[in-house]
């Protein structure tokens, strides 16, 4: 089975839904692994079913056997496209640089090369005895990233 060919078939698919691919992945032993994500509600298992059947009726098992898994991107994992950087502009994420920091903050925005970030820092104005906490925007490259996702606060 040839990845691009189940991409092919599943991309229009769930753009026509309000969905967008996350990640496709085919193993050596053909279980075919698509994940998806929804553009504005959540992926709930009625939508991965409809999914899941949409791709077994796309390809003919007598040519071709294989499984197949069809899930949500989960809440709480790393953002692995663009598409789910930009749903949460506006959100609290979960930021790990490569450095070993890791903060919380708002997603402002999204770049080709970087992602900014508001976050409150402790600073110590000039002439001020204690630093005092403000919201500053922090603006960090991918390469500088380990992960970005979601932030759940319970």
């Amino acid at each position: 089975m040839i990845k691009d060919s189940v991409i092919q078939v599943v991309e229009p698919w769930l753009e026509e839904r309000g969905f967008f691919l996350v990640d496709c992945k085919i193993s050596t032993d053909n279980v075919i692994s698509i994940e998806f994500e929804s553009y504005k509600a959540s992926v709930n298992i009625d939508d991965c079913s409809a999914l899941s059947a949409f791709v077994e009726s796309q390809f003919d098992r007598e040519e071709e056997d294989f499984s197949l898994e069809v899930s949500s991107a989960g809440i709480g994992y790393p953002f692995k496209v663009k598409a789910q950087w930009l749903k949460h502009i506006g959100k609290d994420v979960e930021v790990r640089l490569k450095d070993g920091r890791k903060f919380v903050g708002v997603l402002q925005s999204v770049g080709d090369n970087d992602f900014c970030v508001n976050v409150l820092r402790k600073v110590k104005p000039e002439g001020a005895k204690r630093p005092v906490q403000m919201e500053m925007d922090e603006t960090y490259t991918y390469e500088e990233v380990k992960s970005v996702a979601q932030h759940i606060d319970f």
